[in-house]
Formats: structure tokens, C-alpha cells, sequence
């Protein structure tokens, strides 16, 4: 069984935003884009905190309406 990894991105001049997280740390995920954006020494703003936050919150959604399709090894499930 995989564990689907959600990715958003931020790029920012010469800086880049990356942040991984699964289903499970969706709420880890939005308490590092609330240090980042307190912290002074990064460019990482509450807006881009807010943008991204946004983003997470709509991946959230579209993830409870996921499902999950019988691969075509799964023969005995088909029928």
C-alpha cells in the first residue's frame, strides 16, 4: 500500500519553498508556514503563508473525494 505525498511550492526570486507532507501531517504543515513566516531572517511572508495555507486546505478537499480504482492486477475483484 503507498502513501500519496502532497507537494506545494513556493519560488520567490533566487529562494525556492518546498514542502512535502502526507494526509496525516497536513496540520505540521501549517504550523511550519506559521514559523516561517514569523521568522525574520527568511523572505516568507504571512501572504505567502496565507496562499499556501489556502492551497493545503483545498488539497484537503479534493483528497476526501478521492477513491481508489482496482488495478488491473486486482482480476479477482473485478468480477
Amino acid at each position: 500500500m503507498s502513501q500519496d505525498i502532497n507537494v506545494i511550492a513556493l519560488v520567490k526570486g533566487d529562494e525556492r519553498y518546498v514542502f512535502l507532507f502526507d494526509d496525516a501531517s497536513r496540520g505540521a504543515a501549517l504550523r511550519t508556514l506559521g514559523r516561517y513566516a514569523s521568522n525574520p531572517d527568511l523572505s516568507f511572508s504571512w501572504y505567502d503563508a496565507a496562499v499556501l495555507s489556502q492551497r493545503i486546505s483545498q488539497e484537503a478537499k479534493l483528497s476526501d473525494k478521492r477513491f481508489d480504482l482496482p488495478l488491473t492486477t486486482d482480476k479477482d475483484e473485478l468480477f
